[in-house]
């Protein structure tokens, strides 16, 4: 079932409205997005897809069905998922020092990798400052990055902990995580990532993009970001180098629900592997009841028990979905970074997926 742009309010056996289009719907009208994408699968197992508002603010098309968005940190589950992997395959340690895999590469002002572990940095307990500079990736979107510019970005601050002491999210996490993947494997990260999972579960419409690949290859919604102005400026070119391993990887919103399905399910890490990335610790600043594993969120739900999955933000786009233990799914994708309460009203509208 597809819902065109701002269509009249779906509904279901016994006519009651769709909770999901109504959303999409507001995100449009009273949050100003310029449009809004979602993927359901619901406990009949069906998928539904939906969308409002406008795929081109310049000629006013419909965004595409199930169209391709950049998923930002929703990239970090699987780096997360090729180190776990490699744990499972006795070629990493999860608890091992970095300094194993990177040898005096990570030293600065309170920051040794002889005493930060993998571990630490999937589940953002190393203290690593953030190397993002967001001012820098506005100004200049179609700039290509080098990991190790970005590491270094990094090491000119300070270590904000002492490695296990606290929780802070922190993109240089996994930009290390990336620079172990290669250094064990020898291959690059995007080629391991493609063939240890997008090729594995068959995820048609998902890809990491190679170096200078700046644009988006299937059908999409063009990305937004708001101006000081108000104005609407067009992000959907970008070079994502500077996400790398925590932001560049190409998705739809079905294709998330089928990664998380398929690694909740157990078909891309062993059981100790799985579980070891679902313990999770609190991450209350990202919202309250908010628990965070390695490279995998957990929220609650209001209709009790939890979902799985991440959520990511890049210039042109927001996603936000999991799924849950009993096999319930949906995604919400969004064209412009939304403020705290079109956030509010993205995560209520994937609650009300799952919930209904």
């Amino acid at each position: 079932m597809t819902v065109g742009a701002l269509a009249p309010t779906a509904a279901f056996a016994g006519g009651k409205p769709d909770s999901v289009q109504q959303g999409l719907n507001a995100l449009v009208k009273d949050d100003g997005m310029p449009a809004a994408l979602a993927s359901v699968k619901g406990r009949d197992g069906r998928t539904r897809t939906y969308t409002a508002g406008v795929g081109d603010i310049a000629t006013g098309a419909k965004p595409p069905v199930d169209g391709q968005v950049r998923i930002g940190s929703n990239t970090k589950p699987f780096t997360a998922v090729v180190v776990l992997q490699l744990v499972a395959e006795g070629k990493v340690g999860l608890d091992a020092p970095v300094e194993t895999y990177l040898p005096g590469l990570l030293r600065g002002d309170g920051i040794d990798g002889r005493n930060i572990t993998v571990r630490q940095l999937l589940q953002h307990t190393s203290g690593l400052p953030e190397y993002v500079d967001k001012d820098s990736i506005l100004t200049s979107p179609n700039r290509y990055y080098e990991p190790r510019e970005l590491l270094d970005a990094a090491l000119a601050q300070k270590a904000h902990f002492a490695p296990g002491t606290s929780w802070e999210y922190s993109n240089t996490n996994y930009l290390l995580a990336g620079l172990i993947i290669q250094k064990v494997t020898g291959r690059p990260l995007g080629e391991e990532i493609n063939r240890r999972i997008v090729d594995r579960i068959g995820l048609r419409h998902t890809y990491f993009p190679t170096p200078g690949d700046t644009g988006i290859r299937e059908a999409h919604p063009k990305g937004y970001n708001r101006e000081a102005d108000g104005s609407l400026r067009d992000y959907t070119e970008l070079d994502p180098s500077w996400g790398w391993a925590a932001g560049a990887v190409v998705s739809t919103n079905t294709d998330l629900n089928a990664f998380f399905t398929a690694l909740l399910g157990g078909r891309l890490l062993p059981p100790a592997q799985l579980a070891q990335m679902r313990t999770t610790v609190p991450a209350d600043e990202v919202s309250p009841g908010v628990r965070y594993g390695l490279g995998l969120m957990s929220r609650p739900l209001s209709c009790g028990g939890q979902y799985w999955g991440h959520g990511g933000t890049i210039p042109g786009y927001k996603t936000t979905g999991g799924v849950t233990d009993d096999g319930r799914a949906a995604s919400i994708a969004v064209t412009a970074i939304p403020g705290d309460q079109a956030d509010q009203h993205i995560t209520a509208t994937v609650d009300a997926a799952l919930c209904r």
